[in-house]
């Protein structure tokens, strides 16, 4: 280990909260998530959380398609992924528990980020789904949770499908996110 990083601060999610910017908090370390997305990006953003909002809607599932929302996952972890889907109610305020779905938008300044630490996080909390959706390629790769906890890794040419909140299963055309 390196010093400097043994001499950080180690920052807690009572101190995040009282920060200006944008930023995420991982282990103690603050990540600074600036500048902000360009236009491309976030135009993936809100189709894909109208396409999950959508798709939740339409099977009736009792769960909710959320934009940038902070989740704490421990006392010095917070992060917000792109788009979330939660099971039930939306929180009041910040997300407490874990997502049943967590989509990324990969981009210059995220990508090694959302391909290394926070998927690696988001399979240590036993979220159902990860999709990382590629503007670039226009690919949309879906990390599943399966039966015995592991994942199972899937590119997905046509159709995106999963299953969230037990019993409901989100279905859209990956050619619509890229129209």
């Amino acid at each position: 280990m390196s010093s400097a990083y043994e001499f950080s601060p180690h920052y807690t999610a009572s101190d995040y909260q009282h920060w200006e910017g944008d930023w995420e908090l991982w282990e103690g370390i603050a990540i600074a998530m600036s500048p902000s997305p360009f236009g491309r990006h976030q135009s993936l953003v809100s189709r894909i959380a109208r396409l999950l909002g959508n798709a939740v809607e339409e099977i009736d599932c009792n769960a909710e398609a959320l934009v940038e929302l902070d989740w704490i996952v421990s006392d010095d972890t917070v992060v917000r992924p792109d788009v979330m889907v939660v099971c039930g109610d939306p929180p009041e305020r910040h997300l407490e528990k874990a997502p049943a779905v967590a989509v990324e938008v990969l981009s210059e300044s995220t990508r090694r980020n959302d391909l290394g630490y926070k998927r690696q996080l988001y399979h240590q909390h036993g979220i159902a789904a990860y999709l990382i959706v590629d503007p670039q390629e226009k690919t949309v790769v879906l990390d599943q949770r399966q039966d015995d906890g592991g994942y199972q890794t899937e590119n997905l040419n046509d159709s995106v499908a999963f299953r969230v909140c037990d019993d409901c299963e989100v279905k859209f055309s990956v050619g619509t996110l890229f129209r």
